[in-house]
């Protein structure tokens, strides 16, 4: 199994703090935001390489963390490589859907892929999400019970059968279907990754990662994994400032 970190968004709506730094290195308790990620990849018994994927503004930044990574010899199992998408701006970013098809077209990968967005903070082992892939060997959303109707209305919202497999699939729907929120956060089968470039070739949106899904789920079964904690999203300075306030150590 493979991962790819999406990591080359430019994070505006959290600017000035993110202007000149990416968003998955600010550090919450001391610690950068993707290195929380890390630790639960870390957890997966059949991952072994991770590419986190940037772009052109801020691949120093990432090569710099991985440096510091390296010579503490932290995370060596999975194998950590950056890329550089060429891209250095908001206007001319690949999207994460384009983001994957590049990482998966340099690093030439032919395997089950994990894809997380980078500032993922979550609070539940990922290695129920993990599990739960294993066991149906389906496509699988990581997603959750959400009742406030603005969040969902900025999420992807799927609606399930008793099977958690999704009959419908929206992105960012301005009338929800349901109270199921889907989060940045999936794991592929490995015939799956072919289907990518297909769905980026007929000129569908390589932005928001979950417009692959909401597409994919038409063609082939897709499941659900609904977990239990918390997937917070870091948007504003306010909201980070609150969450590094949660979190800060004794």
């Amino acid at each position: 199994m493979k991962a790819i970190i999406l990591a080359a968004g430019y994070a505006t709506r959290l600017y000035p703090l993110t202007k000149n730094f990416p968003k998955a290195l600010l550090p919450i308790a001391d610690k950068p935001i993707i290195n929380y990620l890390l630790d639960e990849l870390e957890t997966l018994p059949e991952l072994n390489q991770v590419h986190v994927v940037s772009n052109h503004r801020f691949i120093g930044h990432f090569e710099s963390w991985l440096s510091e990574l390296n010579q503490a010899k932290r995370y060596e199992r999975l194998h950590i490589q950056v890329w550089d998408d060429g891209t250095s701006n908001d206007e001319t970013k690949l999207g994460a859907v384009g983001d994957i098809q590049f990482v998966i077209d340099q690093a030439k990968l032919d395997d089950e892929l994990l894809v997380a967005a980078a500032d993922n903070f979550f609070t539940f082992p990922l290695i129920q999400f993990y599990n739960d892939f294993k066991s149906h060997q389906c496509d699988t959303l990581c997603a959750a019970r959400m009742t406030d109707l603005n969040s969902l209305r900025r999420m992807a919202v799927a609606t399930l059968d008793e099977n958690r497999k999704v009959l419908n699939l929206e992105e960012k729907p301005e009338q929800p279907k349901s109270d199921i929120a889907v989060y940045a956060l999936y794991l592929y089968r490995r015939d799956t990754l072919p289907l990518i470039r297909t769905y980026l070739a007929e000129g569908n949106s390589p932005d928001a990662p979950g417009h692959l899904p909401e597409w994919l789920y038409h063609r082939r079964e897709v499941r659900a994994f609904l977990f239990e904690g918390e997937c917070i999203d870091i948007g504003t300075p306010e909201s980070y400032q609150e969450t590094c306030r949660r979190f800060q150590k004794p």
